[in-house]
């Protein structure tokens, strides 16, 4: 019997504090003191489970992220551009606060915002669903039956599983996608489980 297919599908660490509550998408930010200890107990944790691969983002906040478990596994990322986090359009680099100021709507529906296509200039969720199904689909042909690493950012995670559990982007609200989490997915034919979800080494050990 062949080895399921497991994605660990990891979150970037904290990022810089001028950041936080804020509307970040296509800002390459960097990880804050926080997140760099983040990542380090991170990477600890696959010590113990170790990827046969590892797949990401291209941005620097991702790229902080796997530096240690690439240093210590010897895996080289492959990156996929496909894996950048949303781009919010107008709401990009705006605070929760500011947001509802411009345009009375609450940061925390920004899913279902972003989904009907209410906020100027984003990118649709169509274009966002496509772009992360073709690296999702490239991720498990070329790595059948192996442990991988998908390192990249909240909005791509929920598109992930959105993809995979066949819901609407909006319904992934239901999830907690923190700061250096993983979220474990078996995938077998004709069938998905989630296995460990939003767990945070450096909170959770």
């Amino acid at each position: 019997m062949q080895n399921p297919t497991r994605l660990y599908l990891l979150r970037h660490g904290e990022v810089e504090s001028r950041y936080h509550r804020v509307f970040g998408g296509k800002i390459d930010m960097e990880l804050s003191p926080l997140g760099h200890d983040q990542v380090k107990a991170l990477a600890d944790y696959f010590r113990r489970h170790p990827p046969h691969v590892m797949y990401s983002s291209p941005m620097k906040r991702v790229q902080q992220t796997l530096a240690p478990l690439a240093e210590w596994t010897g895996l080289s990322p492959i990156i996929l551009p496909g894996l950048r986090e949303v781009d919010f359009g107008v709401w990009t680099g705006l605070g929760w606060e500011q947001v509802y100021e411009r345009y009375k709507v609450s940061a925390f529906d920004w899913l279902k915002e972003l989904e009907a296509g209410r906020i100027a200039d984003a990118e649709s969720t169509s274009q966002f669903r496509e772009r992360v199904r073709q690296s999702l689909d490239q991720i498990i042909a070329e790595s059948p039956n192996k442990e991988i690493a998908v390192v990249a950012h909240g909005g791509v995670i929920r598109m992930i599983l959105a993809l995979l559990l066949d819901l609407p982007f909006a319904r992934t609200g239901m999830f907690d996608v923190e700061y250096a989490s993983i979220t474990k997915v078996k995938v077998v034919p004709h069938k998905t489980e989630i296995e460990l979800l939003n767990f945070c080494p450096w909170r959770d050990l």
